[in-house]
């Protein structure tokens, strides 16, 4: 059976997350029921990630195996066909080895954070990014993030219902920049998430581009290891699943 690697761009506005769920529809759901149009037969897909609702993405990688060989141009076109009604485009269909695995193979993943600081709200961009009034300090915001890279115990930035067993995380990228327009950019590269850390980061940054945090108050927050002392957790609105690198490294568990 061949194995397809799928590069895979989607507004998460209208589905309650990557991963197939009793309660509503998802991008994992969307895809293959596309593929069951096209090939016939009920497949699943397995993703590099499992963004959750309202979080988008413009490089999710999904594998899939399939029962007979097809042109991956063909693969591509033909689930975008029936994706029309969707909000989920394949951006490109390739043959991979069967030791393929587009979640434990990866070794580093890569976001995007989308901040829109100006006083009036967003209308073209409503659900993409988060709108924030206030006047950020984008460079204080920056150092602040700096202090946050290497190895660390991130229990403070993670999610009550997180499902690691281990919080330690290698953060190799965080940083802060001024986006095009009025918006505020936040970089974050990893070989592995927990679950909520970015959205906890960009919440607990925009205390410092406030000025009602300090770097050293991020550090404090970050040392003591308590979810409580987070601040407050960013809509998923604003957050992209941008790329995933692969290697021979297998994922963080």
């Amino acid at each position: 059976m061949p194995r397809y690697k799928l590069t895979v761009e989607y507004d998460g506005t209208r589905y309650v997350g990557w991963q197939r769920q009793a309660n509503g529809h998802a991008v994992q759901e969307a895809i293959e029921t596309a593929f069951e149009g096209f090939t016939g037969a009920k497949v699943t897909i397995f993703g590099a990630g499992r963004t959750d609702a309202g979080v988008h993405a413009t490089g999710q990688v999904a594998h899939v195996d399939l029962a007979k060989d097809y042109r991956t141009d063909t693969v591509r076109d033909a689930l975008n066909a029936y994706l029309r009604d969707e909000a989920v485009t394949i951006l490109s269909a390739e043959v991979v080895p069967d030791s393929f695995d587009a979640r434990f193979s990866a070794r580093k993943r890569h976001y995007l954070y989308r901040i829109f600081n100006r006083r009036p709200p967003p209308a073209i961009l409503k659900g993409q990014v988060w709108w924030v009034w206030t006047s950020l300090d984008v460079e204080a915001m920056d150092r602040a993030a700096k202090r946050l890279l290497g190895t660390h115990d991130f229990n403070t930035f993670r999610s009550a219902h997180c499902q690691a067993k281990n919080p330690v995380r290698t953060l190799d990228r965080l940083d802060v920049l001024k986006g095009p327009g009025d918006e505020v950019h936040i970089h974050a590269s990893a070989q592995s998430f927990l679950h909520n850390q970015i959205r906890s980061f960009a919440g607990s940054l925009k205390l410092v581009g406030e000025h009602r945090w300090s770097e050293d108050d991020l550090v404090a927050a970050l040392r003591s290891r308590d979810r409580k002392r987070c601040g407050p957790v960013a809509p998923p609105d604003g957050l992209y699943l941008t790329q995933v690198d692969y290697g021979a490294a297998r994922a963080e568990p």
